[in-house]
């Protein structure tokens, strides 16, 4: 547990202290806008903190606040009386020089940042004007007082390839080279598979099984089969043995317990597990003998799985085909690559007959899909972006996201009911306000939904998707429902998935790179194989709070780093297309402009200042952008033809100027969207 066990321990006695007096104690949050929101206790309302009652507070800190108003349906005002822990440390930004002057100024990339860091001169340790450095914040500021730091790392310059991912890395923390230590023990784990290791498994060589994935994947860790018995299907989900490779407590497992996941920026793949074993041994390369966690499932015609097996397994996969060949092959008809996989086309029509049963059934019973597309970066030798589309999600996508949401779903009900600590996926009913207000906002466009006193459901939210299926709003609608949701997170406490409309809910399939999917692997072996006595049930329940906890945290980590990465590419991709036009949808309104976002996933700004042909004001209740002169209006989802007017890589911000209108109707999207499953 090592370096995550003594978080949070430090203020237990002055929390009490606090609260005793009617003052919070939670994590600040700030927003580049210069205000912020404290969070507290889960359940809570965040506290809203305005510009003036900051107190010098950094993004991050631990501090104390006292509350200065509540407001009915809207977030209670606070001030921070007290900074009552620092957590950042470290700056990473571009160095400025003061020309003529014997100090500089380090620009935070983080936009949270508001002040830049003051830096003396004898503390530069040699960077240069356009260096992207690393800064230790040796003071806080205050009372006028610019925060102060000293140069500890010298990244490269802002124009050298590389500079700015490795930038984003450094910014947040993420750990890239494994301690020697770590790299070793891995070598030496990453033996062939033995007769010794199949001892006392279930032998599937004969099994015909695939896997897969997008054509440039290296960790392999799920593999599928079906076949019939009867009118039943046999449905084999087979994930990677990690575990037999990685001991608990071990240099291997402590370094991937800290690191949490594999974290996937634009050009790169910084991997939970040395490289020998997440493309190695644990990879289950087609050709080869390798060991697995199976969940075998027998599902009736109607998508009910009325019997299960979880078993330790040696494995052969037949073939590694990607997403593409078996798009090929399942919608395209393609003959050419229908021959060349003859003998495993019936298993892949028997895997979309399957798919289409699962996923009928899962929308029976009100599971939520939210259809957006991810953008696909093609980048040359440099990491320069060359092209950027969204992903094509398509049947065989599908097909390995219907088969992992039912072994994920079938292995948490069975852990439930055995009553033994595990791990759960848990993404909790959202805030009865928020759904009030999409309820509200989707009459603009002429749909209602269904929200009842102290009960939401899921199925209302997918009927609603449903209905806007094929017209103009519908990815509009779709990323404000999706924004309504709360976030999924790890627990040990079982509360169900309202996403997906499922009761039991865990992470599985991917322990190569997730470490909870690792943790309950560990859980299942020990209780197949007869350990689960009561001195391991009491280990577990004294680990697994703090595992949950940081797992959600290095999750959140991961992706804030991930949208940095995607973010900074299409800046970097529209600075070469200055001057040129594109048709785009708006995808959101502000008082300060509108966004608009194009087909390709790029999204940007037409500030107001640039909306030169009339004073513009945004219309709250309306969703809409008026002008005062000319009565012209701009709603949300409208098509518009934009003009890019400039793209700042420090700020990863795209600039647009309208260039004319089209009317409405168009593919419109909220930012940020999140996959919260």
């Amino acid at each position: 547990m090592g370096r995550i066990s003594e978080k949070k321990d430090a203020h237990k006695h002055e929390e009490k202290e606090i609260n005793k007096v009617g003052n919070i104690i939670g994590t600040y949050r700030a927003n580049q806008k210069g205000f912020g929101f404290v969070t507290a206790e889960e359940g809570q309302k965040d506290i809203y903190i305005a510009q003036e009652h900051t107190n010098g507070a950094f993004d991050g800190d631990e501090v104390e606040v006292q509350i200065l108003r509540e407001l009915p349906d809207k977030n209670p005002e606070g001030k921070i009386v007290r900074v009552t822990g620092r957590k950042l440390t470290k700056v990473v930004g571009l160095y400025k020089k003061k020309k003529h002057a014997g100090f500089g100024f380090v620009l935070p990339d983080n936009q949270r940042l508001l002040q830049d860091i003051f830096i003396p001169v004898e503390k530069a340790s040699g960077a240069v004007d356009g260096h992207k450095v690393v800064a230790e914040l040796t003071s806080y500021g205050g009372e006028g007082k610019k925060p102060e730091g000293k140069i500890v790392e010298i990244i490269g310059h802002v124009n050298d390839p590389g500079t700015d991912i490795l930038s984003i890395v450094k910014g947040y923390d993420l750990p890239v080279e494994f301690p020697e230590k770590v790299l070793k023990q891995a070598g030496r784990a990453a033996k062939p598979v033995s007769e010794a290791d199949m001892a006392g498994r279930k032998d599937l060589r004969h099994w015909q099984m695939v896997t897969i994935d997008g054509e440039d994947a290296k960790d392999l860790d799920d593999a599928v089969s079906v076949f019939k018995d009867g009118d039943n299907y046999v449905l084999g989900v087979h994930i990677a043995d990690v575990t037999n490779y990685v001991q608990e407590g071990s240099a291997i497992d402590r370094e991937a317990l800290e690191r949490g996941t594999s974290v996937y920026l634009a050009d790169r793949v910084i991997p939970m597990l040395p490289h020998a074993l997440s493309n190695g041994i644990c990879s289950l390369n087609a050709g080869e003998d390798r060991l697995a966690l199976s969940c075998i499932m027998t599902v009736d015609p109607r998508g009910i799985v009325i019997d299960h097996e979880i078993a330790e397994t040696v494995i052969h996969v037949t073939e590694r085909m990607s997403y593409t060949s078996v798009k090929k092959i399942l919608e395209d008809g393609d003959e050419g690559e229908i021959r060349k996989y003859e003998s495993l086309t019936p298993m892949f029509e028997l895997m979309r007959e399957l798919s289409g049963i699962l996923r009928g059934r899962r929308g029976k019973r009100g599971s939520i899909d939210f259809d957006f597309p991810e953008t696909k970066m093609i980048l040359d030798k440099n990491g320069r972006p060359i092209d950027i589309q969204p992903y094509d999600r398509n049947v065989a996508t599908r097909i390995i996201e219907d088969f992992m949401l039912l072994a994920n779903e079938t292995v948490a009900e069975d852990y439930y009911w055995q009553e033994l600590p595990f791990v759960y996926r848990t993404h909790d009913t959202p805030d009865e306000e928020k759904i009030r207000a999409l309820a509200t906002f989707i009459n603009n466009f002429g749909y209602s939904m269904h929200v009842g006193v102290n009960e939401i459901h899921p199925k209302e939210i997918q009927k609603l998707l449903s209905k806007i299926i094929g017209t103009p709003h519908e990815a509009l609608i779709s990323r404000l429902a999706l924004r309504s949701m709360k976030r999924a997170r790890y627990t040990p406490d079982n509360t169900g998935h309202f996403g997906l409309a499922a009761n039991y809910y865990t992470h599985f399939t991917s322990p190569i790179r997730r470490y909870p999917d690792l943790q309950i692997h560990r859980i299942i072996k020990d209780n197949l194989r007869g350990r689960m006595k009561d001195e391991r049930i009491g280990h577990y329940r004294s680990i697994l709070p703090k595992v949950t906890e940081h797992a959600s945290e290095t999750e959140r980590r991961a992706e804030e780093a991930e949208r940095e990465t995607v973010k900074l590419k299409k800046v970097e991709y529209m600075q070469e297309r200055i001057g040129e036009v594109y048709k785009g949808v708006i995808s959101g309104l502000t008082k300060w402009g509108m966004y608009v976002e194009l087909p390709n996933t790029i999204e940007g700004l037409v500030h107001v200042v640039n909306m030169t042909d009339d004073h513009y004001e945004y219309k709250e209740g309306f969703y809409e952008m008026q002008g005062e002169r000319t009565g012209k209006c701009y709603k949300l989802g409208q098509e518009v033809y934009v003009r890019v007017l400039g793209a700042d890589r420090l700020s990863r911000t795209i600039d647009f100027g309208i260039a004319g209108q089209c009317g409405t109707g168009g593919e419109g999207e909220w930012k940020d969207g999140e996959d919260r499953q």
